[in-house]
Order: C-alpha cells, then structure tokens, then sequence
C-alpha cells in the first residue's frame, strides 16, 4: 500500500457513503463544489485503498460493505457517562497517531489525550517496521500517559496494554482471542491488533508513554494480500460494533490496569498474562534482532515483562526482546 496522504475530501466523500444509500455524481460534486470528474477520480482512488464501490446508472454509487468511522460525540460522551476522564484530538488522515501524539506531548498536551485518525499512512510498528493501516478497514488510535516516575520504570508496559485488549475483546464479543509477547493480539494465531509503546523521560521522573494501538475491523482480500503475515479481523469473527464502543471498552480496561501497573508493578498481572499467553507451556524459538535463534519452552514473564524461556536442559533464559514463533510453524 502506497505510503502517502490521500486525496482532500475523500474520507468526507465516504463518510457520506457510509449510510448504504445510493448517491448521485452529481449530488456529491456539489456537495463537495467540486467537478463530477473529480468525484469519479476519488472512487477509483478508494478503490486503489481496497474500499468497494457499487455504481448503478440512474441511481449513483454506494459502498459495497460497512465501513466503521468514530461518532466523536458518541466517545465523549461515553467517556462522561463511564467517568473515565480521557480527552480526545481526531484528524482524518495522519502519517502515524503515535508521532501525531508525541509531537503534541512535547507541547504539553494533558495525560490520557487519545489521538485518533480515520486513517495513518505512515503507521509504524516494532523496531521500525511499518503498520499496514487500512482505510475503512483498521481502528487507530494512541493514548498519552505520564508518569511522575523514570522511564526505567517503564518496563511492560506492553503487557498491561495487550491485557487491556484481551479483556475488552472478551467482555464484548467473547471471542477467543490470545496475546502474543510481547505486543500482539491474536485470534485462532492470526494477528487481530498490534500495539507500540513509545517512552520518554528522564531516568529518575518524570517521564510518558504514547501507547499506540491497531486492531483490525473489515479488511478486504487485497488488504488482507498486502500484509505480510497471517490476519483476521473482527468482522470475521462476528464482532459488530462502532468505534466509539470499542475504544471506550479499550480504554476503561486500560484505565483500570494501568492503576494497578502503578501501585504495584507487573506482578498482580503476571499470572493473569500468562493465562491469555498463545505459546503458554509450548515449544517455541525467540529471534533476536541480529538474527540469532534461541529454542525452547514459553514460562511466563519475569517482574520487569521479559519472557522466560526454558532449554531442554532446564536452563531458564530471559528475553527482552524478539520474535516468537511456534516450533516448527512460520511467524
């Protein structure tokens, strides 16, 4: 997928879609003051994005399939009525939210702003690699936290965020989902969402987070071709609800675990991880980002998030970092 801005007015233009009505040309080029021609160039654009667009002579265009965009008013006021206490910056298009939002912090934007886009061209995921956001197809969104203790403090943070995930997942649809360490959300060992924490600060205090979150909702087969691993959204799982629901369930579990990664560290949820864990008890092999690879049994996490990992032998070894894959299955 091309990594650029799209076109002014083309998220507009689908959001007046979004209603499963048909819409003349011409109506919308009005709408929007702005040619046919124009109008027409922007649905062949959205399709270049996977979106699907029924045309029909005589009664105009209309998209194929549901698409989910966030009622901002919906979210606050669900975030009034849960007295959960976030504050909300939206854009339609981003090069990345977590970027978007770290730029903000650095200017002094409040704890718990969330940042959300209609769509990131630029998402970016562990250790540099790139997040595939689709438009119409992916909820993304960061959360800014402060902390008034050290960045070396921070440590699994990740983990508190996947717990976050699993249990609102389950709360909502009870689908049977999985975390994989140490930042992934997993449903039948397909990735459902993906997360980055991003820390800054001092050492001793105070310091923050930006915690980015991408979970998939309706992706289409070319969308589903152009990312490099096995996926599966929630509309395959049966899982139908608006975004302003999904990110208030989100974030009333992140409220509530974050409390707890604050007074007392990981250690109150290390069983609770282990129990959602995908590779739990099984054999797996760890590659490190220089390419080496370390086989043997996932037994949970240690205080600080690492994975410890079992060697035939009975060695216990802790990872900080790398990948993890079932023995004798791809990533």
């Amino acid at each position: 997928m091309s990594k650029r801005r799209i076109p002014a007015n083309l998220i507009p233009l689908l959001k007046l879609m979004s209603n499963g009505s048909f819409h003349s040309g011409e109506d919308m080029a009005a709408r929007f003051s702005v040619s046919r021609a124009t109008i027409f160039n922007l649905l062949n654009e959205a399709e270049k994005y996977g979106m699907r667009i029924h045309a029909v002579r005589g009664r105009g265009y209309r998209l194929a399939t549901p698409v989910s965009w966030l009622d901002a008013d919906a979210f606050l006021s669900g975030i009034k009525r849960h007295e959960l206490d976030y504050g909300l910056i939206c854009q339609e298009c981003a090069e990345s939210t977590n970027t978007w939002l770290l730029r903000e912090a650095l200017s002094g934007a409040p704890h718990r702003t969330v940042a959300y886009a209609d769509f990131q061209y630029g998402g970016r995921g562990r250790r540099g690699r790139s997040w595939e956001s689709t438009l119409g197809g992916g909820l993304t969104f960061s959360v800014l936290w402060r902390f008034d203790r050290g960045i070396s403090q921070l440590s699994g943070l990740s983990i508190v965020v996947g717990l976050a995930l699993a249990r609102a997942m389950s709360k909502l649809g009870r689908i049977p989902v999985q975390l994989k360490w140490p930042n992934d959300l997993l449903s039948g060992y397909r990735k459902l969402a993906g997360i980055l924490v991003e820390v800054q600060g001092e050492m001793s205090g105070p310091s923050f987070a930006i915690i980015g979150i991408g979970l998939n909702e309706r992706l289409s087969d070319q969308q589903r071709q152009e990312i490099d691993q096995a996926v599966v959204d929630l509309a395959e799982l049966g899982m139908e609800m608006t975004r302003a629901e999904l990110m208030l369930a989100i974030l009333e579990e992140l409220s509530q675990l974050m409390t707890v990664f604050e007074q007392n560290g990981l250690a109150p949820l290390m069983e609770e991880w282990s129990g959602w864990h995908a590779h739990e008890g099984r054999e797996v092999i760890v590659r490190m980002p220089d390419g080496t690879t370390h086989a043997g049994i996932a037994s949970g996490l240690d205080e600080n998030g690492n994975l410890l990992l079992r060697s035939a032998s009975g060695e216990q070894r802790k990872f900080a970092a790398g990948e993890v894959s079932m023995r004798g299955m791809s990533r």
